[in-house]
């Protein structure tokens, strides 16, 4: 039976918000205030419709934005970490699960060469229209109260492992490594022989110490280094 890791992307993968760091594409770097103020709770990936719509306006082209992104800097220790992944791909799956987008992650993952080692990403979809402009959606629709409009993270986890299962392949231990708020939910359907591992000193940490519904063991992390030990282990277990 494998290891399934399980990732987060922005403040995770990458130590940054790729979804601000797309601002630094503009000539000016800033969000006029029309912009800027337009944002409304829960509804970041809305947002983000209007930032990319912003960009594609100031006639800022798609491989300028890719550029850009590229230069977002990885997580201490990540790179070597997704590099393990990739050497051991029969004994661990590997899975994507960001309120970012996809053109972002796999600009971002391709740049380093690492895209093989993630089997699945589930982010907003994004592609250019026909204007040039970029275009984000919501991940899908979901009841959950705990979760942005756009994405539930518990429910594309417990859906990918239900498709696995069907599939005939089984997990003896997830690894959800996070590190913001909406990271939490996902952490509440993880069994007593998985692990939730929140980033040192953000919000999933005082979340997770807050919350009584958590079965999964709780190890925090600072770098893919803390990552890596606790795959291998999971290996060795």
């Amino acid at each position: 039976m494998k290891i399934l890791m399980v990732f987060d992307f922005d403040h995770t993968v990458v130590d940054d918000n790729s979804d601000t760091w797309v601002i630094r594409c503009l000539p000016s770097q800033t969000l006029p205030d029309s912009v800027r103020k337009s944002y409304r709770k829960g509804r970041w990936t809305e947002f983000m419709g209007r930032v990319m719509k912003h960009i594609g306006e100031q006639e800022v082209g798609a491989d300028s934005v890719r550029a850009v992104m590229e230069t977002i800097p990885y997580t201490a220790g990540m790179t070597d970490l997704l590099r393990f992944i990739s050497e051991n791909k029969p004994r661990v799956d590997c899975i994507v699960v960001s309120d970012s987008n996809s053109l972002f992650i796999d600009w971002i993952l391709q740049a380093k060469g690492l895209r093989d080692a993630v089997d699945r990403v589930f982010t907003n979809p994004a592609q250019f229209n026909e204007r040039g402009h970029m275009e984000v959606s919501g991940h899908h629709q979901h009841d959950c109260q705990r979760c942005p409009v756009n994405m539930c993270k518990k429910e594309v986890l417990e859906q990918y492992l239900s498709k696995q299962s069907g599939g005939g392949v089984q997990y003896r231990r997830v690894v959800y490594v996070g590190d913001g708020g909406n990271d939490l939910c996902p952490a509440l359907c993880l069994r007593a022989q998985d692990v939730v591992m929140p980033r040192a000193g953000f919000s999933l940490e005082k979340l997770l110490a807050a919350e009584e519904g958590v079965l999964a063991r709780v190890s925090v992390w600072s770098s893919g280094a803390d990552v890596l030990q606790e795959l291998q282990s999971s290996l060795q277990a």
